[in-house]
């Protein structure tokens, strides 16, 4: 079984002209009840503007003088009737349902396809009766102004475009007001006639026909079957005049019931006037037209022109006025309006016939105006063929076809509906309809071919002369019996559905328009809503909705049920489809050959055998052609229906791929989506933990500070202070580390931009290095260029961060050798390359090395996490640059890092030194800490305590307000994370509860890991990290409260060294110890005095006053005293 069809629905865009309504007025699908705006009457008016058409005076004329007055009239008065009766359903139903002659034609009885040939039948009646109305026109243009006909026709055909491109709308206002001048025109000249000429009356009854000279007769002796017959089978023809009245009684508003439930009468006025009552108005203008041919031959017109409305209402218009120019301008004036008036609808209707006969034929809509154009030039070119000379041969012929198409609708409309034997309403979907209908195709091709023997004489010259009306009696016989025996099973391939009758508009899946119930249809091809015209325009579904509505299936089943049975499953579908095709070709022929025929006798019956003969002759040998040419259009649809199969497998195939393509990548995402949550949930266990390390963190690294400013510690525990602090900013560096790399990965890291003063940082980046590589017993070597700026701007922290986890790396990991260290400069992009002698990283584990917590086999043994290279190669990457390594296994390994480096022409001056702090100037300051950790609150109020301030203390946020409240403290130091009310709901309280200028600084293990909220920004002033740096924090007070310290007097001279006592260090220790102390490497300065005092206690000496002053100055961070005495030792020595 053969998988759904799956189609991806393109969004289809129309061109301007097919978009706009106004100038599309509906083409193709029902008229909705939405546009339906005008009022009854004026729509009526409109529609009854079609009567003005002087084809009525020139047919009446014509089978007047052809048949003479008896036969004629009777033929009027029958025809009328016929065209009266049969109009009535056919302007009933398309009233009520909104459609066009079209539309109306599928639902009743002919099926989708099955229409086309109606269509093609429509739009020839209206560009033949085009043509006709033209050639009049051109004529009046000719006999008044003298115009060539060839220019008339041309001036006659393009006057009526402009008047119908807008549709409806401009030719209901064009007919509105062009009639009354055209009413008033049209009845005074039989009035003056009547008056000055009574006599003309008479003659015009007496009136026999030109082949008997005009003679008197009595009615039993004029009238004639045969005559009669010819006469009426020409007025028949205007039988598809009913179709352009439907194409604007589709504009008739919804019908509106009155009190009782009738149809208000003014409704059922407007479509009987606007429908088959046009007869009721064209009869007598058809009498007057036989009447003023009459008038026109007595005055002299040749016969030849005396049928010609120019010249019988030049002569009409003589009785009116007594100049002959002015009879012919007035001739010409009315002859135009009455022209332009049918004209207009006469190219409307077969615009909308071409836009149904193509859409079906080529999938494509190019739009109404078009096939408008299209309309008016086929008219143009039978115009200058000259078909008004034919015009009673051409209706005649034309009037079988199309009698038996209006009869087959009427009679499903009028006999098959009423008896139940079709479905009540009109369906005019693609979706819903079988492609033939056998009830109207059957009927209306019976019709034919009985019509047609019967106007070749086989049945004899009654037979032949009521042609026309064999096609009528054979098609509103036939289509019941043909509803009958196939039981309406051919009307409806599928029904609409009923819920969607409830819904007011429907959104087309392909257009995305949307339009009523009516107009839409439910596509499986699509798998969803599709309105009538995307429908009819689609050519990749297949009629997926109607697999066994279509016509090849149908055309299957009916030659298979016809055919012996083995033959009929043996049957071809290439020979069918072969078949049909050389029957259309065929009949196509035929009808042409037949036209011929029909044109060239004259009467003569030798010549008239030989033309039958040649006739015959050139049918068989067309017939051969046909046959090749159908069968090169089978090869072709053949060859197309391969290729597209092939395409759908293929594109099957591809759909599957598709599909499981968009399976992985579903499985992909959602792999992605719970990575990036393990990521989130790894940030986030980051953060937290960072706070609780740093929580208590803070304590120890905080009192560590405190102790080493304390001078009463010995140097043993001073010593062991050093080592509490050093540990703490270890586990700090390594916390940091975690967290820079949960700020990189979320971009939330930013970049400062210092002033850095490149050969002092290098400097001091390579003596705390080559100390370290020293004492492991190494070389360490660095390459300085000759050319360094003086002061680049970077993030200094950062490239001191990527600097030493390179360098520091290189000898962690080298055992022997040397480390390298080289700088170079160029157009301000610095490449730093670390070059070692050590372990070198194995070839395969190089990719890795950068990964978080990776570590290779040879790094086992090394202290570290593994987040270093990780920190670095992110860093690089974030400044705008990058790390490359080159290493071989055992043989060591060489980094190399580029970063841009901004020369800064005018830098900042360098800021002096601090000093040591034992107060300040003015009044005490109170400052209240709220932390819900007693041991922070006893380490802020051990720093500020001893250098005057008064420290109050709060463990949460009530407790600060109700203090507060008591006494005002000059600065608020709050934590963020504190149970109950948070450091910013505090800071919120505080400022609105009267400290909206005092400060506030927030104290937390959070700060730096994201931004605060903008709404809480106003909150506070500053915000410091834990572990706090107590030099920070009072240097933020200082700022905050505009404090100016009081610093220690300069020290003292120590007193010169007792006897006996080792007075260290000497001048080579003091210069390293002067070098350490102008980088600020505070950690080297403490391991060297550290080293020297153990040394001189090896000695079984203590440490000398000189010594202790330098632990003393190192243990208050005072490195300028510790300078100021390094040099004083240099300068003694």
């Amino acid at each position: 079984m053969a998988g759904r069809q799956r189609i991806l629905p393109v969004r289809r865009d129309y061109n301007r002209w097919v978009a706009n309504q106004t100038l599309e007025d509906y083409a193709l699908r029902f008229t909705a009840k939405s546009a339906r705006r005008w009022s009854a009457p004026r729509v009526a008016q409109t529609a009854i503007g079609a009567i003005s058409f002087l084809a009525l005076e020139a047919i009446g004329g014509a089978i007047t003088l052809a048949h003479g007055f008896v036969n004629a009239s009777a033929a009027i008065v029958v025809v009328s009737i016929i065209l009266l009766v049969t109009g009535l359903p056919i302007a009933r139903y398309a009233a009520r349902y909104g459609v066009d002659i079209d539309l109306l034609t599928r639902g009743a009885g002919f099926g989708y396809i099955g229409s086309t040939v109606t269509s093609l039948i429509y739009a020839s009646f209206t560009f033949i009766l085009f043509a006709i109305e033209a050639s009049i026109m051109s004529t009046a243009l000719e006999l008044a102004f003298g115009i060539p006909l060839w220019a008339s026709y041309i001036l006659s055909a393009l006057a009526v475009i402009p008047l119908v491109v807008y549709g409806i709308t401009a030719i209901s206002r064009f007919q509105l007001w062009t009639q009354p001048f055209w009413i008033i025109l049209n009845i005074l000249p039989f009035a003056f006639i009547a008056w000055k000429d009574p006599s003309q009356f008479a003659a015009w009854w007496q009136f026999g026909g030109l082949d008997r000279g005009g003679l008197p007769s009595t009615f039993l002796e004029e009238f004639d079957l045969v005559r009669f017959g010819l006469a009426s089978s020409v007025i028949l023809a205007l039988m598809p005049q009913i179709g352009e009245q439907v194409d604007f009684l589709r504009f008739l508003p919804v019908r509106v019931a009155d009190g009782d439930g009738f149809v208000k009468p003014a409704h059922r006025i407007a479509v009987f006037f606007a429908g088959p009552g046009w007869i009721v108005l064209g009869a007598p203008k058809l009498f007057a037209g036989s009447l003023l041919a009459v008038v026109a031959l007595r005055w002299g017109v040749p016969a030849l022109h005396a049928a010609e409305p120019a010249h019988m209402y030049d002569v009409a218009f003589r009785y009116m006025l007594p100049s002959r120019d002015a009879a012919l301008v007035l001739t010409a004036a009315f002859v135009v309006v009455s022209q332009l008036k049918i004209n207009v609808m006469n190219a409307y209707a077969g615009s909308l016939a071409w836009s149904n006969f193509f859409s079906r034929l080529t999938h494509s809509h190019p739009g109404r105006v078009v096939w408008l154009v299209f309309n008016v030039a086929i008219a143009l070119l039978l115009m200058e063929l000259g078909i008004y000379e034919a015009l009673e041969r051409t209706l005649g012929l034309f009037a079988i076809v199309a009698v038996a198409w209006l009869g087959a609708i009427v009679a499903d409309l009028g006999i098959n509906k009423p008896l139940g034997l079709s479905p009540p309403g009109i369906e005019f979907a693609r979706a819903h309809l079988w492609d033939v209908n056998p009830v109207g195709v059957g009927a209306m091709g019976t019709a034919t071919v009985l019509a047609l023997c019967a106007a070749t004489g086989l049945m004899g010259e009654i037979a032949r002369a009521f042609a026309p009306f064999v096609a009528l009696a054979t098609a509103l016989i036939v289509a019941p019996l043909i509803a009958l025996a196939t039981r309406g099973r051919y009307y409806l391939a599928r029904r609409p559905r009923e819920d969607w009758r409830k819904l007011s508009t429907i959104r087309c899946s392909i257009c995305e328009h949307d339009f009523e119930p009516e107009d839409s249809a439910f596509c499986p091809a699509y798998d969803g809503p599709i309105c009538s015209l995307c429908c009819s325009l689609d050519a990749r579904c297949g009629d997926l909705c109607k697999p066994q509505a279509r016509l090849g299936a149908q055309a299957r089943a009916a030659l298979t049920a016809i055919l012996p049975g083995r033959l009929g499953a043996a049957l071809s579908p290439r020979l069918v489809e072969y078949l049909a095709i050389l029957t259309l070709i065929t009949t196509a022929i035929g009808l042409v050959l037949l036209v011929i025929h029909f044109q060239s006798s004259v009467g003569v019956p030798e010549i008239e055998v030989a033309l039958t003969r040649a006739l015959w002759s050139a049918f068989f040998v067309l017939l051969i052609v046909a046959g090749v040419v159908a069968w090169f259009f089978v090869l072709a649809h053949e060859s197309r229906r391969v290729a597209e199969e092939e395409s759908a497998r293929q594109t099957t195939a591809l759909l599957d791929e598709i599909a499981a393509h968009e399976r992985t990548d579903a499985a992909l995402q959602k792999a992605k989506e719970a990575a990036e949550a393990a990521n989130v949930a790894k940030s986030r266990y980051l953060v937290g933990l960072s706070h609780e390390l740093r929580t208590p963190l803070n304590a120890v690294m905080g009192y560590a500070q405190v102790l080493e400013r304390d001078t009463g510690l010995g140097a043993a525990r001073l010593n062991s202070v050093k080592v509490i602090r050093r540990s703490g900013e270890h586990l700090s560096g390594l916390i940091d580390g975690l967290l820079d790399i949960s700020k990189i990965e979320a971009g939330r890291l930013e970049l400062a931009r210092d002033e850095i003063r490149l050969g002092e940082f290098l400097d001091q980046l390579v003596e705390m290095f080559r100390f370290q590589a020293e004492a492991k017993g190494l070389a360490f070597r660095f390459t300085r260029p000759t050319r360094l700026p003086e002061v680049v701007a970077t993030d200094e922290k950062r490239l001191r961060q990527v600097l030493v986890n390179l360098l520091s790396n290189a000898i962690k990991f080298t055992q022997a050798g040397e480390v390298v260290f080289d700088v170079a400069m160029r157009h301000e992009v610095a490449t730093f390359t670390v070059t070692d002698t050590g372990c070198g990283i194995p070839e395969g584990e190089i990719a890795r090395v950068f990964e978080p917590f990776e570590r290779g086999r040879r790094a086992r043994g090394q202290p570290g996490l593994g987040l270093g290279l990780t920190i670095t190669k992110m860093l690089a990457t974030l400044m705008g640059g990058d790390v490359r390594v080159d290493s071989r296994d055992g043989e060591g390994s060489r980094f190399r890092v580029r970063l841009m480096l901004s020369v800064v022409a005018a830098p900042i001056a360098r800021p002096a030194p601090p000093l040591a702090i034992h107060g300040y100037e003015g009044p005490r300051r109170t400052v209240m800490v709220v932390d819900d950790n007693a041991v922070h609150r006893d380490l802020v109020r051990e720093v500020l305590a001893p250098i005057g301030f008064t420290v109050l203390e709060a463990e949460d946020g009530p407790s600060c307000l109700a203090l507060a409240a008591e006494i005002r403290p000059d600065l608020f130091l709050l934590d963020i994370s504190m149970p109950g009310m948070d450091g910013w709901d505090l800071a919120r309280r505080l400022r609105a509860e009267g400290f909206a200028t005092t400060r506030i600084v927030i104290l937390s293990a959070n700060v730096g890991e994201s931004r605060p909220p903008d709404t809480e920004i106003a909150l506070h002033d500053d915000l410091l990290a834990k572990p706090l740096d107590v030099a920070r924090l009072i240097d933020r007070i200082r700022h905050h409260l505009g404090l100016e310290w009081r610093h220690e007097p300069p020290a003292a001279v120590p007193p010169p060294p007792e006897p006996g006592r080792d007075d260290r260090p000497d001048r080579a220790e003091a210069a390293d110890l002067l070098q350490f102390a102008r980088i600020g490497y505070v950690r080297g300065v403490e391991e060297r005095l550290a080293a020297i005092e153990a040394a001189v206690r090896a000695d079984g000496d203590e440490p000398g006053p000189r010594l202790a002053g330098l632990a003393r100055a190192v243990a208050d961070f005072d490195m300028t005293r510790l300078v100021r005495e390094l040099e004083a030792i240099d300068v003694d020595a």
